[in-house]
């Protein structure tokens, strides 16, 4: 599905990755876990086109999309939740997740029914329903969040890269979003999550790959990490 050859990138003369390779095989949840800096953002910029990658190879359903612009690789059905939310403020909840499903109208990703899949992406999110009018600068940071997951949603996406969907939370909207990954597993939506709580997302992801100093330290199903004593030492102790 998503395959990473020996992937290096960073930014200007500053290489922060340097060779990973990974992969994320078809309804699987995969998820990366590092410490700050260790180069998780940067692999999702690479990943969906936000930044060029300096070498390597990134491979969606076997067709390599390296370099490619991010728009074209939303096209091919990546599609990214990004660090930060960056929903469109002045439009509508509603507005904002039709846009998600731009592709669809272009026919450079098969159309569906997109009404329907509005309504579907409302009963996912029951916080964005209530609020489908509502301009979205207006939200709270956690609505946003749920937004900028939804409009992934809209995409009918090959793959959506989560960028670490918890950031800013408070604790009962962080057990929220974690319910929607959950569900979204349930319906075999192919998923690769960088997060903060690492404790949280080992126990809904699959597989996962430690970061370090941007380069992959360990691997492994993700319920053998999450007991591994030197992951729990590094990553788990102050997480929930």
């Amino acid at each position: 599905m998503l395959k990473i050859e020996a992937l290096h990138a960073g930014y200007g003369s500053t290489e922060v990755l340097h060779g990973i390779s990974f992969e994320v095989p078809r309804g699987k949840v995969v998820s990366l876990i590092g410490s700050n800096g260790a180069g998780k953002t940067t692999t999702m910029k690479a990943v969906s086109g936000m930044i060029r990658p300096k070498g390597g190879a990134v491979l969606l359903n076997g067709k390599d999309i390296t370099g490619c612009e991010s728009h074209q690789i939303a096209r091919l059905g990546l599609a990214h939740s990004p660090e930060g939310r960056r929903v469109f403020p002045t439009l509508s909840v509603a507005d904002n997740l039709t846009l998600g499903a731009f592709p669809r109208f272009t026919g450079s990703r098969p159309r569906g029914d997109v009404l329907a899949d509005l309504e579907q992406a409302m009963e996912l999110f029951p916080r964005l329903k209530e609020r489908r009018a509502q301009l979205a600068g207006t939200l709270s940071g956690g609505e946003q969040q749920m937004l900028a997951m939804a409009r992934a949603v809209m995409l009918r996406p090959e793959v959506i890269l989560l960028d670490e969907p918890s950031m800013g939370l408070a604790p009962i909207l962080v057990e929220e979003v974690f319910r929607i990954i959950r569900r979204l597993k349930d319906q075999q939506v192919t998923m690769l999550l960088v997060e903060q709580f690492a404790a949280a997302a080992l126990e809904v992801s699959d597989y996962a790959y430690v970061l370090e100093g941007g380069r992959i330290a360990l691997e492994g199903p993700a319920a053998k990490l999450k007991g591994d004593p030197a992951v729990r030492a590094a990553y788990l102790g102050g997480a929930h």
